[in-house]
């Protein structure tokens, strides 16, 4: 008798409980693979005066050869050394320009080289032309768009001047829009070394001071000697000015270039470069820095700034460093230096009557600055506007609370004004974003007409979502609502606005139709149709979807978006098995827990992580359930963390089989990261799943001491947590069948590979039924094309034989 296909299936994850196998790239099923192999609508580019508009495509996919070119990790950098970029770039093959308005004609763009790929995008002053980098296979090089004519030409050429773009910032503008500033590779760059097959010349070591250093648990730091040149290496550049005609013209001497920025005028560049020593525990960003103002012709005019490393912070997500940080041009001044200082030495513990201090620096840029602003909180950005209208953010992370400034940066003697004062995760209390326009400087500046400034928002309420333009007097701080979506059938989102024209630049999308874009006249409420992008999804097309609202049982409102399968009959409502996915946020008060963001008018848009593919297998899908944990006053969230998930999840469940759709029985789980620790623990502390998809994920938090997503104590400090919290810890209660799915490249602070291998090595010698798959090549998140599909079909496999036909094949 010729074995079922359930009986091979089980076969294959017997075999893998006693072996680790390896297994060639597999596909799904034809009704999710022909929504995986699809084309993707462009990205768009519009230019400030909505003229001209530059279409971007790229393949959805890396492909697996891709990602096994040579790779170095090194300080939280991940490099291909052959050719001196992030070997994890995202390229865009093909470029084409259109007019906004007028003749619609779409051209597309000529010159570029064969098999094109291209990045870091950077316009013109004038916004007519875009430099944009071409990795070639010497190297990466740079090319010019021209938009009027659509035609692409070469600046550089990788096999003669090759640039370095391993720290990014590789390309900047001059004022005069004639020339550029470009980080080429140094001639006298050393070899580097092969860490695999070099001879070691000593021990590793590291000490200890007796300083507190609780650093989060980073990845792809600097491991030894050998590290610390081939970043050194990898670091350094030679800044040279090039010219629209391809020439050439040394700028600045060989250096660890970090950072290029031009004054908004032209006349200064601030630079920034990294210094030794290195660490061993934290990335190059908290390596030591010098940053120095240069003149526009290279001359040094002052070191504005020597940052220590940082290995030693204070405990707390509040906490920062004590010197001169967030140093960055004034946009709405010629040349105006700012910078912000601790007031309390970085130390979120000590108690200050005000946490930051905002210091002005002239030319030429030397002694202790002016002192413009003080923040309450940790300040968290400035807005420019003029020379007497800025707007100022503060917020700390252990109460969620964000204050909005109105001052007059010219006179520090006026105080400022707070116009908001709110918790930031409260949705619904969101004043939105104000609106911002190019100024003289080609910079970003605040919108404003008089004492008028202008904010757009995403309008979520108790009643839906209702994007809104509103006009705020800063000097009174009345406010007037210009505009307000008013649709309930699809989402309108404001994009920008400009007050001259009272034209507001829109997206509008619907679950069936592919977002596309629009102005409308505010004044006449006239819209106009700007791009047609086509659904890509139609298989998708009459799937039913909503969004349901339930209560969890302590009353904690919940939500969740609701996907019925294709074909579905909603009066026949036969019980069908669901897929759940769901990502644990913490709060620190209800009301803000329990307000509903989701949207029930947004295309849907299946990616390679969503489990909205399993409509087309007959399967109910609850995406984005909400899973809140919260912990008001002096009480953390985590404190109740394994309650409250559980609690989130048979609401969850009570809620769409109160509806009838499903199979209380036949019920799967998933979540990547933070969701691959929840599905771990609901496993583990519930009966409500017949099982679950855990990818990329941390199980055991004893190795990740120092804090974890938005835990600050440490494990001394609270190791109950720790241990309560770990699923790791409590193998021995796991009686779910699990998929464990990790990169084996992971990337992402404490989610280590070593995470997902020591887990299952757990589980199966406790005698779970698990699997694991190890995504080779692949980091936090998947990339190619042959990781993707051969992913879907393992949780497809899975979920087909441990959920959809639960119980009939038993081992």
């Amino acid at each position: 008798m010729k074995p079922s296909f359930f009986t091979l299936l089980l076969l294959s994850l017997l075999c893998t409980c006693v072996r680790a196998q390896t297994l060639g790239y597999q596909q799904p099923d034809k009704a999710i693979l022909d929504l995986v192999d699809v084309p993707l609508a462009p990205s768009v580019l519009m230019d400030d005066a909505k003229e001209n508009m530059v279409l971007l495509y790229r393949d959805a996919y890396k492909s697996i050869e891709e990602l096994s070119r040579q790779e170095m990790r090194l300080g939280g950098l991940r490099i291909d050394p052959a050719t001196n970029i992030g070997s994890r770039t995202t390229y865009y093959n093909k470029v084409a320009v259109r007019a906004v308005s007028g003749q619609k004609t779409l051209k597309e763009v000529t010159g570029l080289p064969a098999s094109p790929k291209l990045g870091n995008l950077s316009w013109s002053p004038d916004q007519q032309k875009i430099a944009m980098t071409h990795t070639a296979s010497a190297g990466v090089e740079v090319w010019l768009l021209d938009v009027a004519t659509a035609s692409a030409t070469q600046l550089t050429d990788a096999s003669k001047t090759p640039l370095n773009a391993n720290l990014r910032d590789v390309i900047n503008w001059a004022e005069d829009g004639q020339s550029m500033l470009i980080k080429l590779l140094p001639e006298s760059r050393k070899p580097l070394i092969d860490g695999a097959t070099a001879v070691p010349t000593g021990p590793t070591i590291s000490t200890a001071d007796g300083k507190k250093a609780q650093n989060r648990t980073y990845q792809d730091l600097l491991k030894n000697p050998n590290d610390e040149h081939n970043f050194e290496q990898l670091a350094l550049s030679t800044i040279v000015r090039l010219n629209l005609d391809g020439t050439q013209s040394p700028f600045l001497p060989t250096a660890m270039y970090r950072s290029v920025n031009f004054s908004p005028d032209g006349q200064y560049l601030m630079v920034s470069r990294i210094e030794r020593p290195f660490s061993y525990i934290v990335p190059y960003s908290r390596f030591p820095t010098i940053t120095t103002i240069y003149d526009k012709s290279g001359k040094m005019v002052s070191v504005v700034n020597e940052a220590p490393l940082e290995e030693v912070r204070p405990q707390g997500f509040m906490a920062t460093s004590k010197g001169r940080r967030s140093m960055n041009w004034r946009s709405d001044r010629p040349h105006s230096l700012v910078y912000v200082k601790a007031l309390d030495e970085g130390d979120p513990a000590k108690e200050v009557d005000f946490r930051d201090e905002v210091f002005q620096l002239e030319a030429p840029f030397t002694g202790e600055g002016k002192s413009i602003l003080k923040t309450i909180m940790r300040y968290a950005g400035i807005q420019w506007g003029d020379d007497d209208t800025a707007i100022a953010y503060d917020r700390w992370w252990n109460t969620r609370n964000t204050k909005t400034y109105v001052f007059d940066p010219s006179d520090a003697s006026k105080k400022p004004v707070i116009i908001a004062d709110r918790n930031y995760q409260d949705r619904y209390s969101d004043p939105g974003n104000f609106v911002t326009t190019r100024n003289k400087y080609g910079s970003s500046v605040l919108a404003l007409d008089g004492d008028n400034a202008f904010l757009l928002g995403a309008g979520y309420s108790e009643k839906g979502q209702f994007p809104f333009l509103d006009e705020m007097n800063l000097s009174s701080g009345k406010k007037e609502r210009l505009y307000q979506s008013a649709y309930t059938d699809r989402i309108e989102s404001l994009r920008d606005y400009d007050p001259k024209t009272k034209q507001l630049s829109v997206r509008i999308e619907s679950p069936t139709d592919y977002p596309n874009y629009f102005f409308r006249d505010t004044r006449s409420g006239k819209l106009t149709q700007v791009t047609d992008f086509a659904n890509p999804f139609e298989a998708l097309g009459k799937v039913h979807k909503e969004v349901i609202t339930y209560e969890r049982e302590d009353g904690l409102e919940l939500s969740g978006t609701l996907y019925l399968p294709v074909g579905y009959d909603m009066e026949k409502k036969e019980k069908k098995p669901m897929i759940l996915w769901a990502y644990p946020r913490e709060y620190k008060d209800k009301a803000s827990a329990s307000q509903t963001t989701a949207n029930p008018n947004g295309f849907i848009y299946p990616y390679y992580g969503s489990p909205i593919y399993w409509v087309t297998r007959g399967y109910v899908v609850l995406d984005g359930a909400a899973f809140p944990i919260v912990g008001e006053g002096d009480t953390e969230p985590n404190d109740s963390f394994r309650k409250q998930l559980v609690a989130n999840a048979k609401a969850a469940i009570d809620a769409v089989d109160e509806r009838g759709y499903i199979d209380r029985e036949r019920v799967a789980v998933g979540g990547h990261s933070y969701g691959a620790f929840m599905v771990a623990n609901l496993l583990s502390h519930s009966d409500l799943f017949a099982a679950g998809i855990a990818r990329s994920g941390a199980y055991n938090r004893t190795l990740t001491p120092f804090g974890f997503q938005s835990e600050q104590r440490s494990y001394w400090e609270a190791p109950e947590v720790y241990n309560t919290m770990s699923p790791f810890m409590h193998a021995e209660k796991m009686k779910t069948p699990l998929l464990l799915v990790h990169g084996e490249a992971d990337n992402n602070s404490g989610t280590y590979p070593l995470q997902s291998e020591r887990y299952f090595n757990a589980l199966k010698g406790l005698g779970a039924t698990v699997r694991l798959v190890m995504l080779p090549k692949e980091s936090h998140g998947y990339r190619a094309k042959e990781s993707i599909l051969h992913l879907l079909w393992e949780q497809d496999q899975w979920m087909e034989r441990w959920v959809k036909n639960k119980g009939e094949v038993r081992p």
